[in-house]
């Protein structure tokens, strides 16, 4: 007979047994005691470990106080390149040219004319040297400096300018140069290149060998003269002549502005063709006056101290400087580029 629907008044065979949970004996108050002792161990320990957290990270915040502090008062003390600042005593002024001469450069007519104007205004400075290692760039550059040092020069006519070359002075960097008093240079620098270049390539053959087709659209005859894509005409390549012929002049009037009767047989010597020469070599032709160095101009003027007026940029001093002092040693081994780049523009060399 089918047990279904279940009679509801009929005891069931298997009455349901307690829960297990029922049958657990609850924490005896030792047991207790132990929980808690473990849990407040255990906050302790959070504690304890927050607080050295916070200890080393104040530790740390302040270990990088004390070397912006401490940097910040290199900064102050001196101008980047080692030498010394006290402008309240009697200094040879300096002020730097190195790299490409270029708008986007340090080696920029505006920071150097700046640094040159702030030299010579400083009555403590007995003289003024322009410390050269550049091998050109920007002739429209190189002519603000090369008219900012014959107008102090002009206003300050007993504080004499000197130009100090080191590896290279050539092009532009001797274009500035020649508005000196004097030029100094060491018997191995590279001095002279006067010359103007635009670089330009022609890449047509290339081209038509990979399949490449020139769709430039201009408007104007000689709008896409300098086109790597096709050659110059006769009449392009007389004109771009011409321009740089101009440009050429500026520079060469410049110089014998600037040199005057020390220069030796331009035409015969091909002074203004582009050459360079050895400084040693440069004396002798009248491009540079004498061997000599900063060190060496200090001791002839009499002055014990040498004070760099050229703009530094704070954050690259900072990184130099902290790179130092964490001993990495990465400040010595920047080099300057003194590459000028390869550009369809024209550059002194």
């Amino acid at each position: 007979m089918s047990n279904w629907p279940p009679d509801p008044n009929k005891r069931p065979n298997n009455p349901i047994q307690p829960s297990p949970q029922h049958n657990q004996q609850q924490p005896s108050g030792q047991e207790w005691r132990l929980i808690e002792k473990t849990l407040l161990a255990s906050v302790e320990e959070q504690r304890r470990a927050r607080r050295w957290s916070i200890f080393f990270k104040l530790l740390t915040f302040g270990y990088i106080l004390f070397l912006f502090l401490m940097l910040g008062r290199g900064c102050s003390e001196d101008s980047g390149s080692g030498i010394e600042i006290n402008t309240s005593a009697p200094h040879l002024a300096v002020v730097e040219l190195q790299g490409t001469i270029s708008n986007d450069d340090p080696a920029n007519a505006y920071d150097v004319s700046k640094a040159l104007t702030a030299a010579f205004e400083n009555s403590n400075s007995k003289a003024v040297a322009l410390d050269i290692n550049s091998p050109g760039g920007s002739p429209v550059q190189s002519d603000e400096i090369w008219q900012t040092m014959m107008d102090l020069r002009q206003e300050y006519p007993n504080k004499k300018l000197y130009a100090v070359i080191g590896d290279i002075g050539a092009s532009g960097a001797y274009y500035i140069a020649s508005a000196a008093d004097e030029i100094y240079v060491n018997p191995s620098s590279l001095v002279g290149s006067i010359g103007v270049i635009m670089p330009n390539y022609n890449i047509e053959g290339l081209m038509d060998k990979v399949g490449v087709e020139d769709r430039t659209i201009t408007a104007g005859e000689y709008k896409d003269i300098l086109s790597m894509s096709r050659p110059l005409t006769d009449y392009e390549e007389q004109h771009v002549e011409n321009v740089l012929a101009n440009t050429h002049q500026h520079f060469i009037n410049a110089v014998k502005e600037g040199r005057g009767d020390r220069l030796k047989n331009p035409e015969q010597n091909k002074l203004f063709s582009g050459l360079f020469w050895t400084g040693e070599q440069s004396i002798a032709l009248g491009l540079a006056d004498k061997k000599g160095s900063i060190a060496s101009l200090e001791k002839e003027l009499g002055v014990d101290t040498a004070v760099n007026y050229t703009p530094v940029d704070p954050f690259s001093l900072f990184m130099d400087r902290f790179a130092v002092k964490m001993g990495a040693g990465i400040g010595s081994s920047i080099n300057l580029d003194v590459l000028p780049k390869e550009e369809n523009n024209t550059e002194m060399r």
